[in-house]
């Protein structure tokens, strides 16, 4: 259980409650170091699996926490990103991605208690989901249109970003059921 990647994700989930203090403290960069916490977050997915295969230490417990820590913090930001917007223009997107994450979840562990977890493995419209999302989500925690009297709009490109999650989200859910159909049906 205590390998380099386990440690890595459980890090990540240990981060979740940091990175919402954090956000919401009464301090002029704030939303900012949030954002950079989420984004630590982030990189740290990439990199205890990239450890996992890279130093062959996979488990079944990293293989159960690495997708649980990834929900947890990614249903956290939505979450925050609805209440420090208050729009629907962001709030209906941010429903789409929980919704279908959700629902792939409890499709995989459907399939998986079959035999069949083959057919809804990840796919590349499931990471280009994710990638989105991410990039998304660090944009609108951030709140940042300019830096440095720069102009960067990563609040303009965030909601860009969410809607184009969304639409991925959608498809990848599609994609995933069509997958998964003809198996579905033939269990009683």
């Amino acid at each position: 259980m205590w390998t380099i990647p386990n440690i890595i994700t459980i890090f990540r989930v240990l981060l979740i409650p940091v990175f919402v203090t954090v956000y919401f403290l009464d301090w002029k960069w704030a939303h900012e170091l949030g954002a950079f916490i989420f984004w630590l977050a982030a990189i740290t997915d990439w990199f205890d699996g990239y450890l996992a295969r890279r130093l062959q230490q996979s488990s079944p417990f990293g293989a159960f926490l690495d997708p649980v820590a990834d929900k947890l913090i990614v249903a956290t930001a939505l979450l925050m990103i609805t209440h420090s917007y208050s729009s629907i223009w962001i709030t209906v997107p941010a429903i789409i991605l929980l919704v279908r994450e959700i629902y792939v979840s409890a499709l995989r562990e459907w399939m998986s208690g079959i035999g069949a977890s083959s057919l809804v493995k990840v796919s590349f419209i499931g990471k280009a989901k994710t990638m989105a999302q991410m990039l998304a989500l660090i944009g609108l925690l951030s709140g940042l249109e300019y830096f440095m009297g720069f102009p960067i709009y990563w609040v303009t490109l965030g909601k860009i970003l969410l809607y184009f999650a969304a639409v991925l989200s959608i498809w990848s859910m599609v994609v995933y059921t069509s997958a998964a159909w003809k198996t579905l049906l033939q269990q009683k």
